[in-house]
């Protein structure tokens, strides 16, 4: 069965706060200091920190929440991911540097990641990374990948299904929402598993429940698609 990707305009971004760390607690609480209102540059800039993890453990999360958290502070930050096939330069008012999806960088944005890590060392800027492969594995140019992987570096899970099911339940119990066996079913079946998706999917039925005055279920789920 065809799985649905999530797009229909949810305002709720990527925090911190909403990441569902489940085994990757250690990771979450990482860039929680990181990003601390107390933090410095100077405090966060001695070694860099790269993520790594199969599509769907929370890398593009985590490094956007970052991006947020710090924007709330005031700062800027430089951001590279593969769809940026010209980076800028690199800028000495940035805060950090934010580098994702690192095992897709072609040569000229290696170049870049690198002339950025550089940079970003030499001013004590931070810098946080994400790839779908440990730094051993990267098919990068050799200066960037041992510097990849220099610092902290920390491995993200795929939450299994039952704790996707049992954050899933426990978020729509707090919202005082009904989840039926079959509803959960149908949205772990049908709907992209990111549990990020999932999490801003359960907001907009609750939204839409209040609105038309009815229970969570399949044919409301349908008739919300319908209509968005």
């Amino acid at each position: 069965m065809k799985q649905i990707a999530l797009d229909i305009g949810l305002a709720t971004g990527p925090t911190l706060a909403n990441f569902f760390a489940g085994p990757n607690e250690a990771a979450l609480r990482h860039l929680q200091l990181w990003t601390g209102e107390k933090s410095s540059r100077v405090q966060r800039s001695p070694v860099p920190t790269y993520l790594w993890g199969a599509s769907g453990s929370g890398k593009t999360h985590l490094l956007k929440a970052v991006r947020e958290a710090l924007r709330e502070q005031g700062a800027t930050v430089g951001w590279l991911d593969a769809s940026v096939h010209e980076p800028p330069a690199f800028d000495e008012n940035w805060a950090a540097v934010l580098m994702d999806e690192v095992h897709l960088y072609t040569a000229v944005q290696q170049h870049a990641a690198f002339n950025w890590f550089v940079n970003a060392q030499t001013g004590h800027q931070g810098v946080l990374a994400a790839g779908e492969l440990p730094p051993a594995d990267l098919k990068l140019r050799e200066d960037l990948r041992t510097r990849l992987g220099w610092g902290h570096v920390f491995a993200l899970q795929v939450l299994s299904e039952p704790e996707r099911r049992a954050v899933l339940r426990q978020a729509a119990d707090e919202r005082g929402v009904f989840l039926g066996d079959e509803v959960m079913d149908f949205m772990l079946t049908r709907f992209s598993r990111d549990l990020g998706s999932l999490m801003q999917l359960l907001e907009h039925l609750d939204g839409y429940a209040l609105q038309t005055q009815r229970a969570i279920t399949i044919p409301l789920i349908k008739a919300m698609l319908e209509e968005t």
